[in-house]
């Protein structure tokens, strides 16, 4: 039966890789892929009901992740419909292409610590979506927000799942993990920053850098400031309301979709219908491109049963057996990640090694945190942040492979010598 998942799992994956040539959905690969590896190990399982038990827990996780995306790109619709991306474009002045990389690159560095890598993608793609003209520009920018976005994220608590999770689990604590690994983190996002802004230096964005604003579109100034503070206020305070109450970061988004909801129907309640459609949140709903979304599920549910399988965690067991050197481990953990979704394979990992034997802030964790946090970035479905750019400014997945994963990964093992350094000369 492993032999048979195995090999679904990676024919479901070539397909995805080569949607383009093949001329099939991604969506309808990683659905198919996820109903067939399901029905195998449901048929092969000698106890359906751990089966059921099993895919109910997967659902469920599954369903917190969708519910964030869903919620967190449609804020970020209901802020583009007001034209609200204004507030950041309009202080964006440079002409130059490298120049606008930077700065893109480093608001979204810092901001995805804050808020995390899914959210802050989302919206830096998004603006990124209107401020360009040329689509290589927006592919380029996009896939390069994605390495900064999910750098940015290794390095904060709050910052990404994989990361959360080892947060959670009593593996490293927030200062820690901050001092340790924010040196790498930048390393990660700086290097391959660096090279790309040099392979086109000299060019200049068509629109001078400036986004333009559609002033028929009906929102006043008043309206778009609004829409904008509300909007990234919502998203800033999901980690504080996580923190706060315990509860999981879906329900915070949603509660303040609720809340962008209520404010919105107020602020355009004299407005007549046809003037107003644009601007609700009905209407931002139907903006979001849903097959992103289904190709999510399918690639999370997939995952899913590699890891009831203990597929994941055999392969870890072998490499600990086989490697031995734990630093190379987590290296290639790491680059696994850039293939498999990295919460599977950190909480393999957690559950192999103890706290007993690996205490709290133990360089294995923090190493792991970078490693799984940035490795993603190597393969544009390596992340959530990824999957999430991929759909919203239709990144090709053999074009990233082409253009942006060698930068990834050289920027990710640069980091991990940073890092690796760091611990030498402790």
């Amino acid at each position: 039966m492993l032999t048979t998942l195995i090999v679904v799992f990676v024919v479901a994956f070539a397909a995805i890789a080569l949607e383009h040539p093949l001329k099939v959905s991604k969506s309808a690969s990683a659905l198919v892929a996820a109903g067939l590896l399901w029905t195998i190990y449901a048929v092969s399982s000698a106890n359906p009901q751990e089966v059921t038990s099993q895919i109910g827990e997967s659902v469920t996780e599954t369903a917190r992740i969708v519910f964030f995306l869903l919620g967190a790109m449609t804020i970020v619709e209901v802020i583009d419909a007001h034209n609200g991306f204004d507030v950041i474009t309009k202080r964006i002045r440079t002409s130059s292409l490298p120049s606008l990389m930077w700065v893109v690159g480093f608001v979204t560095f810092f901001l995805s610590a804050i808020l995390d890598n899914l959210t802050t993608t989302i919206v830096m793609v998004s603006l990124m979506r209107k401020l360009l003209t040329r689509q290589d520009e927006r592919l380029l920018l996009a896939s390069l927000i994605v390495v900064a976005a999910n750098s940015g994220g290794a390095w904060s608590p709050i910052g990404d799942v994989t990361t959360t999770m080892l947060w959670i689990g009593g593996q490293v604590t927030p200062l820690a993990i901050v001092k340790s690994v924010l040196l790498a983190a930048l390393t990660s996002f700086i290097v391959p920053m660096g090279i790309a802004a040099y392979i086109v230096r000299g060019r200049t964005v068509d629109c001078d850098g400036r986004l333009h604003i559609d002033d028929t579109a009906g929102a006043t100034e008043f309206e778009r400031n609004l829409m904008f503070l509300l909007g990234i206020g919502i998203l800033v305070m999901v980690p504080v309301f996580k923190v706060v109450t315990g509860l999981p970061p879906f329900l915070g988004i949603l509660f303040g979709l609720g809340i962008l909801w209520v404010v919105g129907d107020l602020v355009h309640r004299d407005k007549a219908d046809k003037f107003k459609q644009s601007f609700t949140l009905a209407h931002a709903l139907s903006r979001i491109d849903m097959s992103s979304i289904v190709f999510f599920v399918g690639i999370l549910l997939s995952v899913a049963v590699l890891e009831h399988t203990h597929v994941l965690a055999s392969l870890a067991q072998w490499l600990n057996h086989v490697v031995g050197r734990q630093e190379i481990i987590v290296l290639i953990i790491g680059v696994a990640s850039a293939v498999v979704d990295n919460v599977p394979l950190v909480a393999a990992a957690m559950g192999m090694y103890r706290l007993t034997d690996y205490p709290t802030d133990h360089f294995l964790w923090q190493f792991l945190a970078y490693c799984a946090g940035t490795g993603g970035s190597i393969l544009i479905i390596g992340s959530a942040a990824g999957v999430a750019a991929m759909g919203i400014a239709k990144i090709d997945f053999i074009w990233y492979l082409r253009k942006i994963s060698w930068l990834a990964a050289i920027g990710y093992f640069a980091g991990a010598a940073v890092y690796l350094l760091q611990v030498q000369l402790r």
